[in-house]
């Protein structure tokens, strides 16, 4: 009888946790900011708040009808800003954030559904501002992140994301070492980034 009772309370308390985690990555409980707030830019492409992490709100598409994207998703920030900055639509216009990266290609290989070139990470090309960073996905987050370099040192990268969760900053650094003549970002979820050349 107890281990029915206990395999009871044990189903009970991984529902509760599942469905919290659910909430929080859906909903808003940031209160000091309002879903589609502008919270940062970079070179006039603006940031904006998106709430729990899998909110979503609807399908950007340019006048044009290119597809940015899921609103204030993270894909659709990198995109809009690749657009906007670059005048840059990529061939394939949709796939998740892990998916802009091609772990079939080699260092410095042209990504064909992006049309960039991708670089690995670590990579023989130290990242430079405006690549574009793509992580790899997580238990709690399976679709992965992009964000954009924003500013590179000799031994740090700032990047500029949006979508990173409600709590969390549009701005982040990692450090950035050269080592036997390759470039490591660290952070082990940064699978690599890709450029526009």
């Amino acid at each position: 009888m107890k281990l029915k009772r206990r395999t009871y309370i044990l189903i009970g308390v991984l529902i509760f946790l599942f469905s919290g985690i659910w909430a929080f990555k859906k909903f808003n409980f940031n209160t000091e900011h309002t879903i589609g707030q502008p919270l940062d830019s970079l070179n006039g492409v603006r940031v904006y708040y998106n709430g729990g992490v899998n909110n979503v709100t609807d399908r950007n598409l340019t006048t044009d009808n290119y597809n940015l994207g899921l609103k204030y998703q993270c894909v659709e920030f990198v995109k809009r800003y690749y657009y906007e900055h670059f005048n840059h639509k990529m061939p394939d216009s949709y796939g998740h954030a892990k998916d802009f990266f091609n772990a079939d290609l080699k260092d410095g290989q042209r990504n064909e559904k992006r049309d960039l070139v991708q670089y690995t990470n670590p990579s023989v090309s130290k990242p430079k501002a405006d690549d574009l960073l793509i992580y790899s996905g997580t238990i709690f987050n399976r679709f992965g992140h992009v964000a954009i370099v924003s500013n590179v040192t000799d031994n740090e990268i700032e990047i500029i994301q949006q979508n990173p969760g409600p709590f969390s900053k549009s701005r982040e650094v990692f450090s950035l070492i050269e080592k036997e003549g390759k470039w490591i970002i660290g952070n082990d979820r940064i699978l690599g980034w890709l450029r526009k050349e």
